[in-house]
């Protein structure tokens, strides 16, 4: 059966809506990190009582509960797909905004996890600055340095989303078959949302070890032993 095509008319569109919801996404759906601490204390039995003291276990120590912090978004987004798949190309819009929230909020539960808040405008750079990584884009420091804080975030999203539609463009044509959409929703969200995790968790991890490091050579990071998991 010939395979179909993802219209043309529909990628810019996807685009536009990809650029607005991670937009409302950024502004309207951010993660309390003290909340999250408390919970990430209850519920992986990390033994920190700041982000910072996530410095002392390591990268590897906190592989294990990125990895399922990962597994769990990957599985809301699953659900999510297979419960609007059913319209197809119609309901990619509303699916696309529900699916920008799910990847932001992934993308501050791994950045806090491995050290690393946003409470600043410098530090909200650093999450776009992951999503960017996420979605393999390899902007430098020196074009973003041109750009100036309150242009950063806007020149990186649009990045983002042209490579967001063209991976959903390449990945996503099943959904343009009402009937199996949703079946296909959920599993093609799953992976869009675990693959964008995973990436995104191996630029922290490289970001974390890099100040570990750096916190250690300077004599900042002394690792005591309470602190293994």
């Amino acid at each position: 059966m010939e395979r179909k095509s993802f219209p043309a008319w529909s990628s810019e569109a996807l685009r536009g809506s990809i650029r607005a919801s991670a937009y409302q996404a950024y502004r309207h759906i951010r993660i309390d990190p003290n909340a999250y601490l408390r919970h990430v204390q209850r519920a992986h039995q990390l033994p920190i009582q700041k982000w910072d003291d996530v410095f002392y276990l390591g990268a590897q120590n906190l592989k294990p509960h990125a990895d399922s912090v990962i597994r769990a978004s990957s599985k809301a987004a699953a659900l999510e797909g297979m419960g609007l798949g059913l319209g197809g190309l119609i309901t990619m819009v509303p699916d696309m905004g529900i699916l920008s929230a799910i990847t932001l909020r992934l993308l501050q539960k791994l950045s806090l996890l491995y050290g690393f808040e946003y409470t600043t405008e410098e530090e909200a750079v650093e999450l776009w600055i992951a999503a960017a990584s996420a979605a393999g884009l390899d902007l430098g420091r020196e074009i973003l340095e041109k750009q100036g804080i309150a242009r950063i975030v806007p020149f990186i999203m649009d990045r983002v989303a042209v490579r967001v539609s063209e991976e959903i463009a390449e990945k996503w044509t099943a959904r343009l078959i009402p009937l199996l959409s949703a079946g296909a929703g959920g599993v093609l969200n799953y992976y869009f949302v675990r693959g964008w995790g995973r990436r995104a968790q191996k630029h922290f991890e490289q970001r974390h070890t890099m100040v570990r490091a750096q916190r250690s050579s300077h004599g900042l990071l002394s690792v005591d032993q309470s602190f293994t998991t």
